[in-house]
This record gives C-alpha cells, structure tokens and sequence, in this order.
C-alpha cells in the first residue's frame, strides 16, 4: 500500500456536513424563539409556558448532540454519527413537532 493510498482525502465532504448540521441548529433555535414567543402572545396559559419550556430543553439536548458531531467532523477522519446521537436527534426533531402543536393549541 503507498503512503498516498492510506491517507484519505474527504474532499468537501466534512465541511458540507458541518454547515448541515449549523443551519440545522440554527432552525431549531428559531423554532425555540418562536415557541417562547407564540406562548406569551395571546396571556401565559400553563400548556403554552410547559410547551415551551420543553421546547427549550430538546433545543438543548440537540444543540448538544449538533456540537458533538461538529467537533468530530473537523477530525481528518470523522467516524460515523453514533447510533444514540441520531436517535437524540431524530426524537429532539418529534418532539419540536409535537411541542409546536401545544403551543399553537
């Protein structure tokens, strides 16, 4: 094996999926603002406030799980996204959905 063939080249490829996973934060993050907003627009009422307060808490457990996988792609070679840390994301992404729906009711 020539030293040219052990030493992968990953083109762009980590850093398109580095700015995935930024906008993908960054659309979370908004969806969190606008939670909180839209559960003190009309009065405070209790499902709106606990909505939101979740809304806020799997904001950050995904911001959690979106910085991890950020640190691992600026490694020269990033291993896959761990199976629990698609999990996280994939119920953080459901339960934005379905706190969205409590808030707006």
């Amino acid at each position: 094996m020539s030293p040219s063939a052990a030493v992968r080249d990953p083109g762009l490829q980590p850093e398109r999926t580095r700015l995935a996973w930024r906008r993908t934060t960054l659309s979370c993050t908004v969806a969190a603002v606008l939670a909180a907003k839209q559960a003190i627009h009309d009065g405070v009422t209790a499902t709106a406030l606990v909505a939101a307060c979740l809304s806020a808490l799997v904001w950050i457990g995904f911001l959690a799980v979106a910085h991890r996988r950020i640190q691992a792609l600026d490694t020269p070679r990033p291993g896959p996204l761990s199976h629990r840390g698609a999990l996280l994301a994939a119920l953080c992404t459901v339960a934005f959905a379905g706190f969205a729906v409590a808030v707006v009711l």
